[in-house]
């Protein structure tokens, strides 16, 4: 027979569940997880030691099941307020981040090449985000006043309360949890931090990427100059930088082009092949030094040296000889210097030249001020910007001109976005964006909300683009994505069983009656105004197509279906309120192909035909 329609996102235990179960299936029982056995399997892996290293905060648990409760949120398409909604594959997205996050897991899960975020800074002033894993979807509408009942708001984090930092961590752990599931295995994420949590943010990431996945924890210089009020100001911010796995990220990594400065360094006195070159010392310190390390050198004209007093070198006898055998030691010009190590510019790490990064090198927050208020045409339009060339400079490191994906889910004025279309217009690539955004309210008069100034930032840039095109004769074809889909964050357009609890004041007779009413309104699984198309999203996504899955009406017979496919998957949906099973088993598919009808449009006979040809769901 038919199978419901998924109601809710992806339940991530249940998937870390499912993943225990195939790796150790010899822990499995009927009621679940044997944790006993597991340990077993496990053998001396399992720490069971009294004092062991681990961090946790107040709230640590609430975090967890935030994380853990399904969503049954479902995202709008909004195509008046986007640009080119048919053709492009931009996305921005008006919702709650945690739930946003929960509804893509299924739909772009190991897709996502590059993560930006600049969360809300722990001051004091910022809101944090109260989540409520009960009623998460119903506490977004409430705080951004889209119902009229009166609940939790999004409010302070003073220093005066006595979970300042606790609170802050509570709200950041499921959110990066989510985003690591969406990192590709050579994907990166970048997070922009102060000095109030930068240690804390450290320890978390730590535990949800893993310690051995960190790659840098860049420093910034966000002003101009120091600031006035103490000889030890605030005038740098930071970037951590954590791969989802730590080879392939780090591969990934575009190298830095160097500083002038640094470039100076680099010669080619021998016309090596490989290019410029710059030499570096190669002795080491003595304190862990081995026998192999201290060893006789003879240089080329008969010269032999031995490592200075209290130093040795710094590799072995037999590497130090393949060194020399694959010409990367140098001598001197006259084959009578020192041994010092070859370090050929091509070959330059760029994870080595980016512990700091200048204003001067990527710009600072005045820019980004300026920039942003001459394109939105408004003072001081958005609090503390980043300015667009620091994140080209991020995207550019993390990103091939392919169809990488680039993630922001806080993002703010899509200073992102910006980064991503420019990027794409100077080397000609194609990523595409995901800007994810709650509508916080705003004190701009043009803008009720950050969200609103996001969305119109990425129009103008993109009208900017195009008005930069106007009369240039095109030297060759460009494949340029100049758009975006606008979705919002909604509640379900199915019907959600609401639990009728025992209690002795409402009586025996009244709990029938509301059962009654509750079997009557489920007669039709809809909720009164869903839009067709917005079913046709919500299914996509809890199917788990992304956003830009292709959606083909079709004519079979009286009746309207439409077909949604991605890469070489499809299925079936028909929302109309009488269907013929004999018209819709002219649709082509097996057993494998979902075709997704209303409950109450057909009997169980029809019901049972459809479901030997299809795997038929219902709402």
């Amino acid at each position: 027979m038919a199978d419901h329609v998924e109601l809710t996102s992806e339940d991530v235990n249940e998937q870390r569940i499912e993943a225990l179960k195939e790796l150790f299936p010899e822990a499995v029982t009927e009621a679940g997880i044997d944790w006993d056995r597991l340990r077993q399997a496990l053998g001396e892996a399992v720490d069971t030691g009294p004092e062991r290293y681990s961090f946790s905060w107040a709230g640590r648990s609430d975090a967890f099941r935030a994380m853990q409760a399904p969503s049954n949120a479902t995202l709008v398409p909004c195509p008046e307020e986007s640009v080119d909604f048919d053709e492009t594959e931009n996305i921005f997205i008006e919702g709650e981040n945690l739930e946003v996050l929960k509804l893509l897991q299924k739909s772009y899960f190991g897709k996502v090449k590059m993560i930006y975020i600049d969360p809300p800074y722990n001051t004091g002033n910022d809101f944090v985000y109260k989540d409520d894993f009960r009623d998460s979807i119903g506490h977004y509408l409430r705080i951004t006043g889209q119902v009229d009942e009166e609940g939790a708001r999004l409010t302070t984090n003073p220093e005066t309360s006595g979970r300042f930092h606790s609170d802050w961590l509570t709200m950041m752990y499921p959110r990066l949890f989510l985003a690591h599931n969406l990192l590709r295995e050579d994907g990166v994420i970048f997070v922009s931090i102060d000095d109030t949590e930068v240690a804390n943010l450290r320890m978390i990431m730590n535990d949800i990427f893993g310690e051995e996945n960190f790659l840098a924890s860049v420093v910034w210089q966000k002003r101009t100059s120091p600031d006035a009020r103490a000889n030890l100001g605030p005038a740098h911010d930071y970037i951590l930088v954590f791969a989802r796995a730590s080879d392939l990220g780090r591969a990934t990594l575009r190298n830095l082009p160097l500083p002038e400065r640094r470039l100076k360094e680099y010669s080619n006195p021998d016309d090596d092949p490989r290019g410029p070159w710059a030499s570096r010392d190669i002795t080491g310190q003595t304190g862990h030094a081995v026998e192999s390390q201290y060893y006789e050198i003879t240089a080329p004209s008969g010269r032999k040296y031995s490592p200075p007093q209290g130093r040795c070198w710094a590799i072995s006898e037999s590497s130090f000889r393949a060194l020399v055998a694959d010409n990367r030691v140098w001598f001197g010009q006259d084959g009578a210097g020192r041994p010092r190590l070859k370090l050929f510019l091509s070959e330059t790490e760029g994870m080595t030249c980016w512990t700091w990064w200048t204003n001067k090198e990527v710009g600072h927050n005045q820019e980004a001020t300026k920039e942003l208020n001459d394109l939105m045409g408004s003072p001081d339009a958005f609090d503390n910007p980043k300015p667009a060339r620091l994140l080209r400079r991020m995207v550019g490191l993390a990103t091939t001109p392919g169809h990488d994906i680039v993630l922001d889910f806080f993002a703010g004025s899509c200073t992102t976005a910006q980064a991503a279309l420019e990027l794409n217009r100077e080397d000609g690539g194609n990523r595409r964006f995901i800007m994810v955004q709650l509508p916080e309210p705003t004190d701009d008069p043009e803008f009720a909300t950050i969200a609103e100034m996001g969305k119109e930032r990425i129009r103008r840039v993109i009208a900017r683009m195009k008005e930069e095109d106007e009369g240039k004769l095109e030297v060759e074809e460009r494949d340029e994505d100049l758009g975006f889909k606008v979705f919002k964050l909604a509640r379900s357009n199915y019907k959600v069983w609401e639990a009728i609890e025992e209690d002795e004041e409402l009586g025996v007779e009244k709990a029938l009656e509301l059962l009654r009413q509750q079997l009557t309104l489920f007669e039709n699984g809809l909720v009164e105004g869903a839009r067709d198309e917005d079913v046709i999203y919500e299914n996509l996504i809890k199917e788990g197509y992304t956003l830009n899955a292709n959606i083909e009406p079709l004519n079979v017979g009286e009746q309207q279906v439409h077909r949604v496919s991605e890469d070489d998957r499809f299925f079936y949906i028909c929302l109309d309120r009488q269907v013929e099973p004999e018209a819709l088993q002219e649709l082509e598919g097996t057993q494998d192909t979902v075709l997704v009808c209303l409950d109450a449009a057909m009997d169980d006979s029809g019901k049972a035909n459809l479901a030997e040809q299809f795997h038929l769901k219902t709402i």
